[in-house]
């Protein structure tokens, strides 16, 4: 892995990290020995009232097909990306996921040309909450908010300002 590489994985992970809300601290798990948990797939599912307009905007602005669809539960893919939306007040909700209220989560959509994406979008008309900018720490980006108020940021990796990451290494 070439340090360019190495360095743009790194700015993405610290981003993420950055940028969500912190929560409260979560008992230490135990330790548990034997195989890894074999995952099939792994996708978000958001707890909100506006599937129809949560689909559509999935759909229609950013490339997403329905796999299945039902009153209460939407499941959307693009390629092997996925994300679902559920209705707060279907019996089969399990307890916990409160409806979301558009804090502490956001959703990253790493593009080849944000740019691009960027000009498409505006052109479509979709609501432009975070304008294009290139950022020091080598991201291409601007973000959007979907319709059950969650913050979309579409990114491209690029080069980051020259020493941008060196004072962020750990020593």
């Amino acid at each position: 892995m070439t340090r360019s590489s190495r360095t743009l994985r790194i700015a993405a992970v610290v981003l993420a990290l950055f940028q969500c809300a912190t929560a409260p601290a979560a008992p230490a798990a135990p330790s548990i020995k034997g195989p890894a948990m074999q995952l099939q797939s792994s996708y978000p599912v958001v707890v909100t009232d506006k599937l129809a307009q949560s689909r559509d905007f999935y759909v229609r602005q950013l490339g997403f097909d329905v796999v299945f669809e039902a009153t209460w539960f939407i499941y959307l893919a693009n390629g092997a990306h996925a994300i679902a939306f559920m209705s707060p007040d279907h019996p089969s909700q399990p307890p916990g996921p409160e409806r979301f209220n558009g804090r502490g989560l956001f959703l990253t959509l790493q593009v080849a040309d944000a740019a691009a994406e960027f000009r498409r979008l505006e052109r479509a008309g979709v609501p432009i909450a975070y304008p294009l900018r290139d950022e020091a720490w080598g991201q291409r980006r601007f973000g959007l908010v979907d319709p059950a108020g969650m913050w979309v940021d579409v990114v491209q990796q690029i080069e980051p300002a020259a020493g941008y990451w060196d004072r962020y290494m750990p020593r």
